[in-house]
């Protein structure tokens, strides 16, 4: 694997080899949260801004619209 790959974790095993050295990550503008997502290859990839050397959780397509829709409808709240 060369530098820049990074091979991932997904749900059920281990995901794709992608190089996220050039990728666009994207910061939410509402809060002052640190997750960044960057979309790669058909795939999008999490991390945490402040810790980026971390290898960055990746999501299918699918994955990612169930993490979304779930959190709109409040499933990851505390209260």
């Amino acid at each position: 694997m060369s530098e820049g790959m990074v091979e991932q974790r997904v749900a059920g095993g281990a995901g794709p080899e992608l190089d996220l050295t050039g990728a666009a990550w994207q910061s939410s503008s509402q809060g002052a949260g640190d997750v960044q997502v960057a979309f790669v290859e058909g795939w999008i990839a999490m991390r945490n801004r402040r810790t980026p050397e971390v290898p960055a959780l990746v999501f299918t397509p699918a994955e990612w619209r169930g993490f979304v829709l779930g959190a709109r409808d409040g499933e990851f709240d505390l209260t």
